[in-house]
């Protein structure tokens, strides 16, 4: 890799069994992944936080994905190697909205590239077999996330008429996916979300993409530690723990428990095993909503508030936190380049949002009808300990951030080890720079224990500029629309004014509630 201009990044998503087996006997040298495994390649490639998450993600992440392979291929984009390019490349092949495949442990032709990424397990991917239905699948992994846990708080925060908001920011989002589409279909040597921005904009296109990307993942990876925190001393109340004649309240002690347990997983070469646990995206997702609507119907806590029309002040949180469910943009040209039949994508957008968008509204209602206006920003905080159905909702939403977490972390750790002279990268320094980056999302998960503020900074701030501006932007400077006065035009040019007027406006309102809570 050292001595190549051109990377392209490919994931191995769901695929056809008949089409992956062709593919396998073609290359029974090379690719010797089962069906099974390929199949959880390509949940883990897509599952997450926003969005993660995304990041997202998301749950966009997120919306949260990271870690795909490297391939060494001509005719991709080029790029300098400059340092500071190379963190911006970087995060071309560990977006986001990518996690670690799953390779077969006795495949030697991975350990190159293990060598090279020291944290991303890696996969040869099968070009064009992924079925409509199955990229369905994996959309649906790439939109579901934590995001879900929030959506009662920001109707509370908003209103009943805040819904229409939600409506309006899935359309306007799933709009911005077909954009990104047109603008694939302009070039095909497009792989990833950077690759965009860069035939739009350049080197800085690549670098605005890029750093957004890497901001919303350690933003997210804080957003982890505060959730666990809050739902385990909601679990296990406990008062003050003395820790080195240190007095610690049950909140932080459980955040710096987790920091402990997490660590050690930052440290992995090989982050192959976590990724079987984080594949988890939807299905986690379902049984939220399914839990939660149980204990709702059947073990007493019924649906009897009103809430009110619409709270004009918690507008802008309600708007961030519903873009923060949005966050998957990164992932969508690893599904475009995935499919066989790309002119389908256009379809699989319109599936993956109606139904995640159903998911969501759905979320909203339920947990705000349950509980009102004094419905937590993590709803789970809000359901009754001694019901079998909510610990089912809380046990899920706790098992897939400790096990995300280093798949978050990767990428931001290799992007810094990228800066460092070649004389410093080895495994001390490898374990140094992930525990100060714990250590580091630590401290401000103590210092802002704020989870709700928090994904709305993200959502506003990251996930209207990834879903919504930059798709629009991209998409007005390489088609050239921007030089005309059309309808299409006028049409980009107010979403983008929309987007601006909801990123400052909830990026605003999101930072004074947390100075405020400080």
């Amino acid at each position: 890799m050292d001595g190549d201009d051109n990377v392209t990044l490919n994931i191995p998503l769901l695929h056809d069994q008949n089409q992956l087996w062709h593919q396998t006997s073609q290359n029974s040298g090379n690719h010797s992944t089962s069906f099974l495994k390929t199949c959880f390649n390509g949940l883990n490639a897509l599952s997450g936080t926003t969005a993660a998450a995304s990041i997202p993600s998301s749950f966009r992440i997120p919306f949260v994905f990271l870690g795909p392979a490297l391939h060494e291929q001509p005719g991709g984009l080029s790029y300098r190697k400059s340092l500071l390019f190379k963190m911006s490349e970087k995060v071309s092949n560990n977006s986001s909205l990518s996690v670690p495949l799953l390779p077969e442990w006795n495949n030697n032709k991975l350990r190159h590239s293990i060598d090279e990424e020291k944290a991303i397990a890696t996969h040869h991917s099968t070009k064009n077999t992924v079925s409509f239905f199955l990229t369905c699948i994996n959309g649906l992994n790439a939109i579901s996330g934590v995001g879900i846990l929030s959506v009662p708080y920001a109707l509370a925060s908003g209103g009943w008429i805040s819904l229409v908001l939600l409506f309006a920011i899935a359309t306007a989002a799933f709009y911005s996916g077909l954009l990104m589409k047109r603008c694939m279909e302009k070039d095909s040597k497009i792989r990833t979300y950077p690759d965009i921005g860069e035939l739009a904009f350049g080197k800085i296109g690549r670098l605005v993409v890029s750093v957004s990307m890497y901001i919303e993942l350690y933003l997210v990876s804080i957003g982890f530690l505060i959730l666990e925190g809050d739902n385990l001393s909601n679990l296990f109340p406990i008062g003050e723990v003395q820790i080195g004649g240190l007095a610690l309240g049950g909140k932080p002690f459980f955040v710096i428990l987790v920091a402990l347990i997490i660590l050690p997983t930052v440290w992995l070469d090989n982050l192959s095993l976590l990724s079987y646990v984080s594949a988890s995206g939807v299905f986690a997702s379902a049984i939220i909503i399914l839990s939660i609507s149980w204990t709702a119907t059947f073990d007493g806590v019924g649906l009897h508030q009103k809430g009110t029309l619409v709270n004009w002040n918690g507008i802008p949180t309600s708007v961030s936190l519903y873009a923060f469910c949005y966050c998957a943009h990164p992932v969508f040209p690893t599904l475009y380049n995935s499919m066989r039949n790309k002119h389908q994508f256009s379809n699989v957008l319109l599936v993956c949002f109606l139904l995640t968008t159903a998911g969501y509204a759905s979320m909203a209602i339920l947990g705000y009808l349950m509980f009102g206006p004094g419905v937590d920003s993590q709803v789970t905080l809000n359901l009754p300990l001694n019901k079998v159905s909510s610990k089912i909702a809380i046990y899920t939403t706790l098992v897939n951030p400790i096990s995300k977490f280093a798949l978050m972390a990767t990428p931001i750790t290799n992007a810094l080890k990228e800066l460092l002279p070649r004389t410093y990268k080895n495994k001390f320094t490898s374990i140094l720079v992930s525990t100060l980056l714990v250590i580091s999302t630590t401290i401000v998960a103590l210092a802002v224990p704020f989870f709700g503020d928090l994904m709305s900074l993200v959502g506003a701030f990251l996930s209207v500029t990834a879903s919504i501006l930059l798709p629009c932007m991209c998409y007005l400077k390489i088609s050239g629309t921007y030089k005309k006065f059309e309808c299409e035009t006028i049409a980009i040019v107010g979403i983008i004014l929309a987007a601006l007027a909801m990123g400052i406006s909830g990026t605003y309102t999101a930072v004074n509630e947390i100075v405020h809570h400080l």
